[in-house]
């Protein structure tokens, strides 16, 4: 056992733990940093334990919209890198910033739990090499994603062919001479759709609600870098968005898509085009919601049946901090209440990080939500009142950075915010800090 009551544990070394590292150290925080895996990256490297990867994977944003700002990707890397190209990245910006020799590598955390009372520490536990280790640290800075812990269904009756979920997909040849029903038509389901599409006996596409698609390049240059020099109201850029979105992708209901049942912006868009394309040319056929599954038949609630030999689940992922209590966390439905998403009301030595989803949010967004944490610490040693201003505002109560948004509500929208929102309030703290903090 040891004591290191004047470090902080930072839990993942995937683009949010690195992200964290890099700027704990910019402002003099020690800390101690625990992975699961070999080497750094997260989920992007397909070959860690509880990564979601598949073999098509790419980023649905522009590397341009996505890169951290101060350590841009570079030409030779593709406009929507591969995660091979994205494992690469996240490689390269920590050996760049001098990251790895902060983290124990192959340390399994399995517990968090508080020494007492706010500061006096936490009690972190893990496995490394067959053996438990036990330290006291003076807070712990959690950030081990969100896309790891498989979110998978119920379905009605009994199925009996093969049934996996998203994340154990890993390369279309699982595909072969199968008759597939993909479940779920995110941006995950409909890539794999479309791999299965290609090798695959046939393929269908069940969905219980409608989408917005978005393509990925507008007059040859990546949509999400286009428009946002004009700000406009929500109502005005849904109906010039909506429009655009007519001219480049069409009616998505022409190829049997059901309509989307909410407006444009209160739920993620699926970026992808050759599902259409696929769906348009007969390759793909899109089915209702499941009904029920007899043997290997499934009946939809049209009343459509078909018969399928494999059900792949791609139903999204749930947030998972299997280590700590979920009171602790100040869990509230279906994921934390945290200040901006990160800070815990009551406690200075709780944050959760990178647990914040927003269109365009890329990783500098989680970038300055890791900086402002950061600095808000340091405040709070120097007894800054920026710090104790953010102090007291986080423990009066607050609402998420939604900007008036509705989100559906559904788990994988529980921590989504509005990004002018959002950034706006992140970066208004940070400059509040940093001014009063010595040069």
């Amino acid at each position: 056992m040891s004591e290191t009551r004047e470090k902080f544990a930072l839990v993942g070394a995937g683009p949010m733990g690195l992200a964290m590292a890099k700027v704990l150290r910019a402002q003099g925080i020690a800390f101690d940093g625990f992975e699961l895996h070999s080497d750094v990256g997260g989920l992007w490297d397909i070959e860690g334990p509880r990564s979601t990867m598949y073999e098509s994977a790419h980023l649905i944003s522009s590397k341009t919209m996505t890169e951290f700002a101060d350590f841009p990707m570079g030409a030779e890397v593709a406009e929507y890198p591969s995660h091979r190209e994205m494992a690469r990245y996240f490689r390269d910006f920590a050996e760049h910033f001098d990251l790895r020799r902060h983290f124990r590598f192959g340390a399994e955390i399995t517990e968090l739990a508080p020494e007492g009372d706010n500061g006096a520490g936490w009690r972190v536990i893990w496995r490394q090499g067959g053996q438990t280790h036990s330290a006291v640290y003076a807070g712990v800075l959690i950030a081990n994603g969100t896309l790891s812990t498989p979110n998978m269904p119920r379905f009605p009756g009994q199925f009996d062919g093969e049934l996996l979920h998203a994340a154990a997909y890993r390369h279309p040849e699982q595909f072969a001479g199968k008759r597939v029903l993909v479940v779920g038509a995110g941006n995950s389901g409909c890539d794999i759709a479309v791999d299965a599409v290609h090798h695959a006996q046939s393929c269908d596409l069940s969905m219980r609600r409608g989408y917005y698609f978005v393509p990925k390049y507008v007059f040859g240059k990546p949509a999400d870098t286009m428009g946002g020099a004009i700000k406009l109201p929500m109502w005005l850029k849904r109906r010039v968005d909506g429009l655009i979105l007519k001219w480049f992708v069409g009616n998505p209901q022409k190829y049997g898509f059901p309509k989307p049942d909410y407006k444009l912006y209160e739920s993620h868009p699926v970026v992808n085009s050759l599902v259409l394309y696929h769906a348009g040319h007969g390759d793909l056929t899109i089915r209702a919601d499941i009904a029920d599954i007899s043997g290997k038949t499934v009946t939809f609630t049209d009343g459509a049946q078909a018969d399928y030999d494999m059900i792949l689940a791609a139903t999204g992922y749930k947030l998972d901090y299997p280590f700590i209590d979920q009171k602790l966390l100040n869990w509230q439905k279906d994921a934390p209440h945290l200040y901006l998403n990160a800070m815990h009301p009551e406690r200075d030595d709780l944050f959760v990080l990178g647990m914040v989803e927003a269109t365009g949010l890329g990783w500098q967004g989680r970038h300055e939500q890791a900086e402002m944490v950061a600095r808000y610490l340091r405040g709070l040693r120097s007894g800054s009142a920026a710090a104790k201003k953010l102090q007291r505002e986080k423990r009066s109560g607050f609402t998420r950075a939604t900007g008036g948004m509705s989100y559906l509500e559904l788990p994988r929208m529980a921590y989504y915010v509005d990004k002018a929102t959002y950034r706006g309030a992140v970066m208004r703290w940070i400059k509040a800090l940093e001014a009063e903090q010595p040069k």
